[in-house]
């Protein structure tokens, strides 16, 4: 190691990759310094870090999003390093080069890597110049609506029209035909600006029902560069991921050479140091092109982490401290197959709706083989202002089929209530024919989730009447048990329960917040609390069946709430800028 070891260490960022990176601390001796803001005061990341300091009110654009506020926290507790984990300012270039500028240690690349490729329109360009296959596409240098119509039809439908800056699906549409061009120009740049504040657009001919597969890379300042092989992304609806795992079960030896070795290049070429992972499309010839870079940790870093038997975390911060990487390639291999679901609040059967509120129980599946990395706690709240995520599960195994099987089973366990989850939803994905085939593609669960859905909610709606029937059992039998034994003043003492008092065990009480938006008197409601976006009618207007009337944003996603019958905008309730509680009326329709 050329310099010292870092020895306090701010995390700019919240929830499970915050409590994660607190791990990795408390093994090197760091002492972890959480952020939080007021919506995050009782939050499990700030109890489980050594100290803690809030930053601001709960909106991320004046607490995790604010360079200034998480500046000031870092100089106010002498941290001689930041750690921005993934999301918020993990990807700002201007947050990388503030840290240098206040001598704090940055755990990640240079500015210039993240500037460089966090552009993906600087980003295809360095990467063709590497030799790697970049999909056909355009940057138009006028960036106009009319522009950005005019590059679509030069590249044709179907096409992706894309947002140059971050990532993780913002500001992406896809084109398939030429009536939806305005509207998805529109609809993605308006997002891109939300989620990056820049607006510019760039399109790509569209890969049809290609694999989304992934190449972890790591490189330190002493010249290093290795890949720790790919992960295989497929499984993800409206670009946003949902299951992962390593090994993909779709390539072949020859195919992952090729992959990881056009992976470092595309690293070397920008001068990257720290972790980082190069995207790539495949398509069903085994043909690959090269999607984007993240200049940060990955959310699913962790099934590298089992099938590669490292910890990534922990390389983050010895390379960041000035030590060489921690292995060389020839001592990394791949054993046995890991898959990652992501659990989410959200209500499948409600096209996904996003949920928020209290989790009145959670408690975590213990399997051997599972690994769970969460930010949450019986208590916790899921806010309408961050991500929806509330945990990973992780099966590792010998073979892809028992991983799966096992990654099944522990889901299975994993109680959460008080709102509604994916659980179900992700039960059935894992155990539908095309993913234990291994035949997933991008366009999968856009394809077939709403069926997906509704046979999870079938299951779930099974599973439940089958606790709830044996919870009923269990209170009748102590309750025969309890009439046999002679009155007493004072509850009993149970030697077998914890020496706790025996009590009866009543079916448990679901409070979950199913709330659709809908019709009611002419009101139209909205689904949750929710930021108004855009209001598209006036009094007066005729609308029609399914037409876009206000425009939502919550928890990261935008909502569209559509008229449920031909009609005529009798009253507009809410204008754009709104915060609205749930099933507040937005609209009156007759």
């Amino acid at each position: 190691m050329t310099g010292a070891m870092i020895r306090r260490l701010l995390i700019a960022n919240r929830g499970e990759i915050a409590v994660r990176i607190i791990r990795a601390c408390r093994e090197l001796g760091i002492e972890s310094i959480a952020v939080y803001s007021d919506a995050d005061a009782g939050a499990p990341h700030v109890a489980a870090a050594d100290r803690s300091v809030r930053i601001g009110p709960a909106a991320a654009a004046e607490s995790y999003l604010s360079i200034p506020r998480v500046i000031e926290a870092a100089a106010a507790t002498g941290a001689d390093a930041i750690h921005p984990g993934y999301g918020f300012l993990s990807e700002n270039a201007r947050f990388a080069t503030a840290c240098a500028g206040r001598g704090v240690i940055f755990v990640g690349p240079p500015p210039t890597a993240i500037a460089k490729m966090g552009s993906k329109i600087e980003a295809r360009r360095i990467a063709a110049e590497a030799g790697v296959p970049v999909v056909p596409g355009e940057t138009p240098a006028d960036q106009s609506d009319d522009g950005i119509h005019a590059a679509v039809e030069r590249i044709g439908v179907p096409a992706l029209i894309k947002a140059s800056a971050g990532g993780g699906g913002k500001g992406m549409r896809t084109v398939r035909v030429a009536q939806a061009i305005d509207e998805s120009i529109q609809a993605a740049r308006r997002e891109a600006l939300a989620a990056f504040g820049d607006g510019t657009l760039y399109v790509e001919r569209l890969v049809d029902g290609p694999r989304h597969v992934e190449v972890q890379i790591f490189a330190d300042n002493h010249g290093h560069t290795v890949h720790l092989f790919e992960r295989d992304c497929s499984t993800q609806r409206r670009h946003q991921k949902v299951i992962e795992e390593s090994p993909s079960p779709a390539i072949t030896a020859g195919l992952r050479d090729r992959m990881t070795q056009a992976a470092i290049a595309a690293a070397r070429a920008v001068g990257y140091v720290n972790a980082g992972t190069i995207e790539f499309l495949v398509d069903a010839s085994h043909a690959f092109y090269f999607l984007e870079m993240n200049t940060r940790l990955q959310v699913e870093h962790p099934i590298t982490e089992q099938v590669a038997g490292v910890d990534l975390v922990r390389a983050q911060l010895l390379v960041a401290s000035g030590a060489p990487l921690p292995w060389t390639q020839a001592e990394l291999a791949q054993r046995g197959h890991s898959i990652e679901a992501r659990v989410y609040a959200e209500d499948a059967a409600q096209n996904f709706l996003p949920q928020a509120g209290r989790l009145s129980d959670y408690r975590e599946p213990r399997w051997p083989g599972v690994r769970v990395d969460s930010g949450a706690a019986a208590g916790s709240e899921v806010s309408i202002y961050y991500d929806p995520m509330i945990a990973k599960v992780i099966a590792t195994a010998e073979t892809r089929d028992l991983a799966i099987a096992r990654l099944a089973a522990a889901l299975r366990e994993f109680c959460i209530e008080g709102i509604r989850t994916n659980l179900g939803f992700l039960i059935a994905v894992l155990e539908s024919d095309a993913f234990r085939r291994g035949t997933v593609d991008t366009a999968f669960l856009d394809r077939e989730g709403a069926a997906l859905a509704v046979l999870a909610q079938s299951a779930v709606a099974s599973h439940q009447s089958q606790v709830a029937s044996h919870q009923s059992q269990v209170a009748s039998h102590q309750s025969q048990v309890a009439s046999r034994r002679p009155a007493r003043s004072l509850p009993q003492y149970d030697p077998w329960n914890g020496g706790d008092a025996v009590r009866a065990a009543a079916p448990a009480a679901r409070t979950t917040r199913r709330r659709p938006s809908g019709s009611t008197a002419g009101a139209l409601t909205a689904p949750m609390p929710a930021t108004v976006l855009k209001v598209h009618v006036r009094p007066g207007d005729h609308v029609k069946k399914g037409d876009t009337l206000v425009l939502l944003e919550a928890m990261k996603m935008e909502l569209p709430v559509r008229s449920p019958a031909d009609a005529t905008v009798a009253a507009v309730l809410c204008r754009e800028g709104d915060l609205v509680r749930a099933d507040a009326p937005l609209l009156e329709l007759r």
